[in-house]
């Protein structure tokens, strides 16, 4: 390459994935030394994005919702006697009544009020960052000169994101289920269709459901990568993506596009109370996780289609 044809190349930009060599794929140990690579960056990309205060902030402000919960239920019902009657529904509200009556409840009602906001925000915040971020801080294109590749950092990126979806939730489900034992009696559990299941059955349902509610945020958590392909300013990228996630939660409380609403991720959040019922009405809930993977697939794909195509020089 000529001194001319050199001085035209951008600085310090990352081109694409370098090739491997014929036969480096095949030879002795290679797959195992690209298993251990992988694993590594996962490694410390989770310790990088859980060692950050922001990310521990975020948990904090979820915990502390189901002690808020718990207490104000606490304080209304005064003696402890239940403020009124199960079913309806299965939104947070009907859980409300039955936290006096079995402080399992407390599980359910704290992740039906944390799925409409705060747990998607608190994704949107971590996977809007993810990429952007970097480039922001100008490690990205660092992390590319390892062998790691554009196509393996961005899955690294996405199971990061998805790993925090799952702590996350976690954290409101194991918050709310100590505040329950703490301020509440436990026992046999009474579903929404009114039949009774033993106590560790009602613990296996709530842990069900904690896993439902995880597995709905991984359209959230695509978009927000999406999004964070987009933009070198992590702030933007974030800003960006709760922006959208309270429009389509907007948009879907509007009657004239009822046609539309089933397009929404956030439309079927809320079916995981049909874990509750007896027997499970599952056609929501495959609705739901049917409809996450459609958007983890689209903006997944988008995602990568931007960023393994775009300069990287930050």
């Amino acid at each position: 390459m000529s001194r001319a044809e050199t001085a035209r190349e951008p600085e310090g930009t990352a081109g694409p994935e370098p090739r491997e060599a014929p036969g480096e794929r095949d030879r002795p140990g290679a797959r195992t030394v690209r298993v251990l690579g992988a694993f590594g960056l996962f490694r410390s990309e989770l310790l990088t994005t859980f060692r950050r205060w922001r990310t521990l902030a975020l948990l904090g402000v979820l915990a502390a919702v189901p002690v808020l919960v718990g207490i104000a239920v606490k304080i209304e019902t005064g003696d402890g006697s239940a403020s009124g009657g199960g079913g309806g529904g299965g939104a947070g509200p009907a859980f409300i009544s039955q936290i006096t009556n079995n402080g399992l409840f407390l599980v359910f009602t704290a992740l039906a009020a944390t799925l409409p906001f705060f747990l998607p925000m608190a994704i949107g915040v971590v996977a809007g960052d993810s990429l952007a971020g970097e480039a922001n801080a100008g490690t990205l294109r660092y992390l590319l000169v390892a062998p790691a590749g554009r196509t393996r950092l961005l899955l690294t990126k996405y199971a990061a994101v998805l790993a925090f979806c799952l702590a996350a939730t976690l954290v409101v489900a194991l918050s709310a289920l100590a505040v329950g034992a703490l301020l509440f009696p436990f026992g046999d559990l009474t579903t929404i269709s009114g039949t009774r299941i033993g106590f560790a059955e009602g613990l296996g349902r709530a842990l069900l459901i904690a896993l439902v509610v995880a597995a709905s945020l991984i359209g959230v958590a695509a978009l927000g990568l999406f999004v964070s392909t987009l933009t070198s300013s992590g702030i933007a990228a974030m800003a960006t993506t709760v922006g959208l996630l309270i429009t389509v939660q907007i948009l879907d409380q509007i009657p004239q596009l009822d046609a539309l609403h089933p397009y929404f991720f956030s439309h079927y959040w809320l079916s995981f109370a049909d874990l509750l019922r007896e027997p499970v009405y599952w056609d929501d809930l495959v609705k739901n996780l049917g409809l996450q993977s459609l958007y983890a697939l689209v903006f997944g794909s988008a995602a990568w289609a931007r960023f393994t195509t775009k300069d990287i020089t930050a």
